[in-house]
């Protein structure tokens, strides 16, 4: 799956770039998402977990396991862990331990453990990856094809860490695009699901996006923005992928989003325009006729 494997090295490259003149460190990178039918594996229905706390055990000499680190993922659900000198984590597990302050929106008990793999070791540095981690709900989502089933979970050989608590319901299955106005009314600030208004732009988007307006710019500010092509883009930009965590149905992807805006600030001011108006065609519910499905928050 194309957007999964730009998830796994987006974290590889944020990891390798944190560590450069590093020397007897080990980075262990990974990404979590929210497995919304529970079938154990990632598919079109689950999407990445933004401030989730993973936490990684590992036996010490008398073969208890002990936690070694913690980390919170960030707007791509990625996170990477440091670990002072290069120590064999092979027997390691990592696990989601809690929802943190970010993503509040997926399941009640944390998916099975993976091990770390070790990716290379390279000027007494090594890098270990595991595989997607999983937060999963107490049952399958409702628009889930009727064959998939909970899929059968051997408990590791490590004792499983302690499961995330209960989460409320998931991002809506019918096709809903809603402009930039009825995001910012506060009777609707309960669809800010994955990202909050005071999100900074800079989180949101990248660097990319974080050199053009500022580090301290807000979502919310962002999608004030008229008059200039820079500023409607971000309010569009903003305003699609507000879009795209709420409908499974809408055009783009958050990563399509995420990655749209960023080449439209690498490129001309046409290419500005060009995005900006394919993101208000798209909020608009054009190509799929969809309206906003909003109701008053309660």
């Amino acid at each position: 799956m194309d957007w999964l494997h730009k998830f796994l090295l987006a974290a590889f490259l944020i990891a390798g770039a944190s560590i450069t003149g590093a020397r007897g460190d080990a980075m262990v990178t990974g990404t979590v998402f929210c497995d919304q039918c529970k079938d154990g594996q990632i598919s079109l229905f689950d999407y990445p977990l933004y401030g989730i706390k993973v936490t990684m055990a590992c036996p010490g000499n008398d073969g208890q396991y002990t936690t070694w680190g913690e980390e919170t993922t960030n707007w791509l659900g990625n996170y990477a862990m440091r670990v002072g000198g290069t120590p064999n984590l092979n027997a390691c597990y990592t696990q989601v331990s809690s929802n943190g302050q970010g993503s509040n929106a997926c399941g009640a008990a944390a998916g099975p453990a993976k091990q770390p793999r070790l990716m290379f070791n390279m000027f007494n540095t090594e890098m270990y990856s595991v595989d997607p981690l999983l937060a999963q709900p107490a049952q399958p989502m409702s628009f889930c094809p009727s064959s998939s089933t909970p899929a059968p979970v051997s408990p590791p050989p490590a004792p499983l860490l302690p499961p995330v608590p209960h989460f409320p319901p998931t991002p809506f299955l019918e096709a809903s695009a809603c402009p930039h106005q009825m995001w910012l009314m506060p009777e609707y600030q309960c669809y800010w699901k994955v990202v909050s208004p005071d999100t900074k732009v800079a989180v949101a988007f990248g660097l990319i996006a974080g050199r053009r307006y500022g580090a301290d710019m807000t979502l919310r500010q962002g999608m004030l923005g008229r008059g200039d092509p820079y500023r409607t883009l971000l309010r569009e930009g903003t305003t699609a992928l507000l879009n795209s965590y709420n409908s499974i149905q809408f055009p783009y992807h958050p990563i399509g989003v995420i990655e749209a805006m960023n080449l439209a600030l690498m490129g001309s001011t046409r290419n500005v325009l060009h995005t900006a108006l394919s993101f208000t065609r798209a909020n608009a519910g054009s190509g799929n006729a969809a309206t906003c499905r909003f109701t008053t928050c309660k």
